[in-house]
């Protein structure tokens, strides 16, 4: 017999005669007030993501001045926002993809709240992978993808999809509250909120 199961047999020794937890509440906060696109671009900036608020038609150009360089999409983005020259990803290797300048996706919902954006990995928004290898993540983001908070930023997920929660770039901090950036991902996220 292993420790962890000697740990969870006294645990269920323990729990064995406590009464059956009851059911827990789901109906809370279901009246959601409308999501305030300037509150969410304040939240962005403030993580030290960088926003612009554009046009559908303007996707492209403005991704290719932002990466600079190589640019990785998923396989399911919208052709009209692919700039020339992109490498989609049809099953790019790990270092092909860590060595792209930019990636260019999609989201799934963002949260005004908490300046959160969330991907499923739909096909427009592709592989956990491509975000967080490239050192620049461009996300397109429509103004009705746009939630006031959390709770409703999940109540429109499927938890049987993997979600990446992204707040501002990756940084992380020491002990001594020294910040570092892009050690879990990308060191550079731009927003393109599109005018609705």
């Amino acid at each position: 017999m292993s420790s962890k199961d000697v740990i969870l047999g006294r645990v269920r020794a323990a729990l064995r005669d406590a009464p059956a937890p009851g059911p827990v509440p789901r109906d809370y906060r279901r009246e959601f007030p409308a999501a305030d696109l300037d509150v969410l671009v304040d939240r962005l900036v403030d993580y030290k993501a960088s926003v612009r608020r554009i046009g559908s038609e303007q996707v492209a150009a403005v991704a290719r001045e932002i990466a600079g360089g190589t640019v990785v999409v998923p396989e399911g983005l919208p052709v009209a926002w692919r700039p020339e020259g992109v490498l989609v990803d049809d099953g790019l290797t790990p270092d092909r993809i860590a060595a792209a300048d930019a990636v260019l996706t999609a989201a799934a919902v963002a949260v005004a709240e908490t300046g959160t954006i969330v991907l499923d990995a739909s096909p427009d928004q592709g592989r956990r992978i491509i975000t967080l290898l490239p050192d620049v993540h461009i996300v397109v983001l429509r103004p009705g993808q746009v939630v006031a908070s959390v709770p409703e930023a999940v109540a429109r997920l499927d938890p049987s999809r993997p979600l990446t929660w992204i707040s501002g770039p990756s940084a992380t901090s020491d002990i001594e509250l020294n910040r570092v950036e892009g050690v879990h991902g990308p060191r550079h996220l731009h927003v393109l909120l599109l005018d609705s």
